[in-house]
């Protein structure tokens, strides 16, 4: 882990905030924990060429963007584990993907266009990469999403955010869809970085801030944050402790679990003859004793005692799905026109 100070820690706890959607974003940020704007992004800079700050770029509700989305669980072979993940890992729709320390030990999320055949892509993708058996997990219930670092109280209790109910989904223009390809990627670390986004889309710096604070107030664009990689910040194990719940209590354990400021994600997913936990729940500390003793608590509050804990063991891949790029694209122009 890098050696952070004071003031590095305050400035990685406010850009896992939310950036703001104004002309001079990191000027803000500096304002808001004392330092200059120089100071902003020469730190900002240095974190990201130190690994820390693994994306700094805007978080897009899936759905909204008509995408499909879900967790899947595979079981390979302990020895092609290496070569399977690495199958999953080159699809492009792969987001996330992770060894897990059970009998399903690939966890990886996909997302793809909702016109193809979700199941069935992800079904040739799990046989390519040899698969003895896969489930699909689709959310049914988003409990909580709050995957923010405090790095100075050293928990994962910074800006928590719950998840709120989904606007109906409406088919995006094509200026919207040419404004996101441009937007997805990181954010230039410089003063004015809308500026420079806006004229490689060929509009003005006010026009690209309106339409992205149009889709943030309907729910589209969720918010530009930094993403952390937990284990250079210090959070170097986490847990995903899942929970067998008889069906009437689902709801009242869900929300219980994602009242807690320790836990990052809350879900309620599907079941399986061999799958029977509905809820899951993510757990990052520094150490797996730290997990634990948080899981034992929760099974203790919520008058749960099965579950399982399902240990990260390595991160294959991490990144962020990129949206309407190539076959995806053809319909849209390659700039938005001014509005």
């Amino acid at each position: 882990m890098p050696d952070l100070d004071l003031t590095d820690r305050r400035l990685l706890n406010a850009l896992q905030g939310s950036v703001q959607l104004i002309e001079r974003p990191f000027a803000a940020i500096a304002g808001e924990i004392g330092i200059s704007e120089d100071d902003v992004l020469a730190r900002t800079q240095a974190l990201r060429a130190a690994g820390v700050l693994r994306h700094l770029s805007p978080i897009f509700d899936v759905f909204r963007l008509g995408y499909k989305s879900a967790l899947v669980a595979a079981a390979v072979a302990p020895e092609r584990l290496e070569e399977a993940a690495a199958v999953i890992s080159g699809h492009p729709g792969v987001s996330h993907n992770y060894a897990r320390e059970h009998r399903f030990n690939i966890w990886f999320v996909m997302a793809i266009p909702r016109q193809r055949d979700f199941d069935a892509e992800v079904a040739a993708l799990a046989a390519a990469a040899g698969a003895r058996r896969h489930i699909v997990l689709p959310a049914i219930k988003l409990f909580k999403i709050a995957v923010a670092y405090d790095m100075i109280g050293r928990t994962t209790d910074a800006r928590p955010r719950r998840a709120t109910p989904r606007a109906p989904r409406r088919e995006l223009t094509a200026d919207e869809r040419a404004i996101i390809r441009v937007c997805q990627d990181d954010l230039p670390i410089v003063s004015r970085p809308w500026a420079e986004e806006a004229r490689a889309l060929g509009i003005d710096e006010a026009s690209l801030l309106g339409a992205l604070r149009a889709m943030h107030d309907e729910g589209i664009l969720r918010r530009f944050a930094a993403v952390l990689r937990h284990n250079e910040a210090g959070f170097t194990s986490n847990g995903m402790a899942c929970w067998r719940v008889p069906d009437d209590r689902i709801e009242a354990v869900g929300a219980r679990l994602a009242a807690d400021s320790r836990v990052s994600h809350c879900y309620w997913r599907p079941t399986f003859e061999d799958w029977p936990y509905p809820l899951f729940s993510m757990v990052h500390c520094e150490s797996r004793d730290e997990v634990r003793a948080i899981v034992d608590e929760l099974s203790r509050t919520v008058a749960v005692a099965d579950f399982e804990i399902l240990w990260s063991a390595r991160e294959f891949k991490k990144e962020r799905v990129r949206y309407f790029v190539g076959d995806e694209a053809a319909d849209a122009p390659a700039v938005a026109t001014p509005r």
